[in-house]
């Protein structure tokens, strides 16, 4: 087939030697030791990408899968939490919050620029009872990049968890995930990476694996539901050493 010259956004184009490598043959991971080493060694690869000490975890669906996994294991019936809006995909972030029962409240900026942090301090000033905040790093079709190294230790400075979409920026754009207190960072394989659609990487802080844990209601979700994979490597992922010897035995 003749090679075609994609110039979108996302998906982008995929290198031969990445679509070749998808070739190999695989075995089944939830029993496939190999994949376990493979997959941690993968995951922390990228935690150093993100400049994070944070868990961080590969999911088997395309980006937006991330998105509503955070809105589903951070939101409880009535939870207030403020999405900055400057963009497409920055409001959209309203309709998973309300989807699980949360309060969102848009703050509006302009669409053509990044999020104006005088706009948000003044705000916070006068109203900062959210349980989290949401921001896109890159909103993919105005091209926008918002300058998280400030508005994400402003939103800590009132207590208020950060959940940054990172999908359109990843890869391409510096993230510093600690440093710029970062509770949940979300990418995709399809954009600056240049893989495949598939996959979704999130980094979660040990605060907002603490919000899961203290929610008053259980998590409306499974697949959605992040804490499903918080001690993958302790339960050697989904089956343990000694379920494996058994199978084999």
């Amino acid at each position: 087939m003749k090679e075609m010259l994609i110039m979108t956004p996302g998906p982008t184009a995929v290198a031969e030697n990445v679509r070749l490598a998808r070739a190999k043959v695989t075995t089944n991971p939830d029993i496939d030791l190999e994949f376990y080493d493979f997959y941690k060694r993968t995951c922390d690869k990228l935690a150093q990408f993100l400049k994070t000490k944070n868990d961080l975890r590969i999911l088997a669906g395309e980006g937006i899968l991330g998105l509503e996994a955070a809105c589903a294991s951070l939101t409880e019936s009535g939870d207030r939490v403020l999405v900055l809006d400057n963009g497409i995909f920055g409001h959209g972030f309203a309709e998973f919050v309300e989807l699980y029962g949360g309060q969102a409240l848009l703050l509006q900026s302009s669409e053509k620029e990044d999020f104006d942090i005088e706009i948000l301090e003044k705000f916070l000033e006068k109203d900062h009872d959210f349980k989290y905040a949401t921001i896109v790093h890159c909103d993919t079709p105005s091209g926008v990049l918002n300058d998280l190294s400030k508005i994400c230790p402003l939103l800590k400075k009132y207590g208020i968890l950060t959940v940054v979409d990172s999908v359109a920026a990843m890869g391409g754009e510096d993230l510093q995930v600690d440093n710029w207190q970062i509770d949940i960072a979300l990418g995709g394989s399809q954009k600056v990476l240049s893989a495949p659609p598939g996959l979704t990487i999130v980094s979660i802080s040990p605060l907002a694996y603490q919000a899961m844990e203290n929610r008053q209601s259980p998590i409306a979700s499974f697949y959605c539901n992040l804490l499903t994979f918080k001690d993958y490597y302790e339960k050697n992922g989904f089956l343990t050493q000694c379920q494996f010897q058994t199978f084999m035995d």
